[in-house]
């Protein structure tokens, strides 16, 4: 009896050691519900690569930003009484006719399906722009417009940085230079309400502020050293394709192999 219960008792512990050996293989194969599953649940191939569910979302909200951006760069064409205002305008029209050239080519070439309406979010910002008149109507303009690319601004980065397509990633390129042009000409206005834009971003976030500590009034910070390889080493490339608080959109039009801008 007593060699009985041992044995068991043996038995038991090999069957529990081999249960917590095997298990973290299980539990590592079973992934359901872990950001990676996540990923590729939503995850098609492609010969361009595989296309994620964020990957498809910036492609819908490149499309989507050029249907209400575009009749509001119109408008401001027609309505704006200053030259600032026109001029945003022009590159809103400017920027978002090529930027839909590319994604309905690149959402034809991946299947996914575009909306042709702006969503009602958006629409509503015409409205608020169209019912405006005067200084009102510039810094709705503005303003409306500066808060919409500075939010997807960081969207198209992650993206960017994250996708595996080949196309994706170009038209998150193409994407992040518009946007860009369009923040600065917006700001270029002088009507830009920074405060506001600031005040959104602090309500919105509950983490402590981080960073350096704030300089003390009156001391003087000793310069920093200069960045710069060592030695001898002959560099060609500059820092920017243009002139300071410009940005640079100039690119090839794209190959439109399916013929979808003919349709």
């Amino acid at each position: 009896m007593r060699r009985f219960n041992g044995t068991t008792l043996i038995m038991a512990a090999l069957a529990t050691t081999l249960g917590a050996l095997a298990y973290p293989v299980w539990s590592y194969a079973d992934r359901s519900g872990t950001g990676q599953a996540n990923v590729a649940a939503g995850t098609v191939a492609t010969q361009w690569g595989p296309l994620t569910a964020a990957d498809r979302d910036l492609i819908v909200r490149v499309r989507l930003a050029g249907l209400w951006e575009l009749p509001a760069g119109q408008q401001a064409i027609q309505r704006a009484p200053s030259a600032a205002i026109k001029e945003a305008g022009d590159h809103l029209i400017v920027g978002h006719t090529d930027l839909d050239k590319r994604v309905r080519i690149i959402a034809a070439q991946l299947g996914v399906e575009l909306p042709n309406v702006p969503n009602e979010q958006q629409q509503g910002w015409l409205d608020e722009m169209s019912a405006a008149t005067g200084s009102e109507y510039e810094y709705k303009f503005v303003n409306l417009l500066r808060a919409a690319h500075g939010k997807i601004f960081p969207a198209i980065g992650t993206v960017r940085n994250t996708t595996r397509n080949t196309l994706v990633r170009q038209l998150a390129s193409d994407a992040n230079q518009t946007v860009l042009d369009h923040i600065t000409i917006l700001e270029k206005t002088g009507k830009v309400d920074f405060d506001a834009i600031a005040n959104e971003i602090a309500n919105a976030t509950t983490a402590s502020p981080t960073g350096p500590a704030a300089p003390v009034p009156g001391q003087v910070v000793p310069s920093a050293p200069a960045a710069q390889a060592s030695g001898n080493v002959r560099t060609t490339s500059k820092p920017s394709p243009g002139a300071p608080g410009t940005v640079n959109t100039a690119r090839p039009d794209p190959t439109d192999s399916l013929g979808v801008l003919g349709q």
